[in-house]
C-alpha cells in the first residue's frame, strides 16, 4: 500500500476519450448489466437490488434505492455494457469522478468494471471486475478498494466523510491499479489488470442484504442515495 501526497500522472494532459452525460443513452444503458444474472436481481452477492429500465439516476447525477413493495429494493444503475456506444476501458486508462457518499445504513455505493467474455466464451479473470470504489454506510469514512482480475483490494480509512465531496482517480495500469482521492494515493496495488483486459462501466446504487458484516437498511428508511458527477476516462498516448 502506498499513502501519499502525489498528484496524477500524466492524467491531465491525457485526451479525454468518454465524458458522457448519464443522459445520454448512446453511452449509457439503464438497469441492464450482465453481472446481475437473470431477472435483475443479484442475492447472491448480499445484495436486495431490483435493477430495471425504468431505474436510472437523476440527470444531476443523484442515484437512489428506493424501497418496493416487497423485500426488494428498486436500484439505480447504468452501465455502457448494452449501450450503442459499448465504451470499453483498456490498460492504461484514467478514470476520474466527483462523488459524494452518505452514511446511511444498508447503502451501497459504487463505480466499477465488468469485462467481455475472452474468445471461446471464457469469462475474463475477475470478470474483469475493477472496484474504483465500493462504499458502506456502516463504514462511514472506509473506501473499498478492490482488483479482481488480478486479486488485490484494500480498506482505505479515513478517505472520505458523507456528505462531503471527493476527487476520485483510479489509474488503471496493466502492471498496477492505483487509487487516489483528492491528490492523496491511497492504494497501488503492484498487480495491475494485464495487457488484455477490457471492461464496461458501470455506476450503481445497491442495497446491503445483511450478510458479511453489513446491515440491512432499518425500518422505515424508503429511499437512500448518492451522487456521481464528471465522470471522465482519459487515455493517454502511446
Amino acid at each position: 500500500m502506498t499513502t501519499d501526497r502525489t498528484e496524477p500522472q500524466q492524467a491531465a494532459a491525457a485526451p479525454i476519450v468518454f465524458d458522457a452525460p448519464f443522459t445520454d443513452r448512446s453511452a449509457w444503458a439503464v438497469g441492464r448489466t450482465s453481472a446481475y444474472p437473470g431477472s435483475g436481481r443479484n442475492p447472491g452477492d448480499n445484495k436486495l437490488d431490483q435493477i430495471g429500465p425504468g431505474y436510472g439516476p437523476t440527470p444531476d447525477g443523484v442515484f437512489r434505492a428506493r424501497r418496493a413493495s416487497t423485500a426488494l429494493w428498486h436500484t439505480d444503475l447504468v452501465s455502457t455494457e448494452y449501450a450503442s456506444g459499448g465504451f470499453e476501458l483498456l490498460p492504461g486508462d484514467v478514470l476520474s469522478a466527483t462523488c459524494t457518499v452518505q452514511d446511511e445504513q444498508g447503502a451501497w455505493p459504487s463505480l466499477w468494471t465488468w469485462g467481455r467474455d475472452s474468445a471461446g466464451g471464457r469469462p475474463q479473470p475477475g470478470h474483469g471486475e475493477i472496484d474504483a470504489f465500493e462504499y458502506h454506510g456502516g463504514n462511514p469514512h472506509i473506501l473499498e478498494l478492490s482488483n479482481h482480475v488480478r486479486e488485490a483490494g484494500h480498506y482505505a480509512d479515513g478517505a472520505v466523510t458523507p456528505g462531503r465531496p471527493f476527487a476520485l482517480e483510479v489509474s488503471l495500469g496493466a502492471d498496477s491499479v492505483v487509487w487516489r482521492v483528492d491528490g492523496t494515493v491511497l492504494f497501488s496495488d503492484g498487480r495491475g489488470v494485464g495487457p488484455s483486459w477490457r471492461a464496461w462501466l458501470v455506476v450503481s446504487m445497491s442495497v446491503s442484504a445483511g450478510g458479511y458484516g453489513h446491515a440491512a437498511p432499518r425500518p422505515g428508511v424508503r429511499e437512500l442515495q448518492w451522487r456521481c458527477t464528471d465522470l471522465q476516462v482519459r487515455r493517454p498516448r502511446g
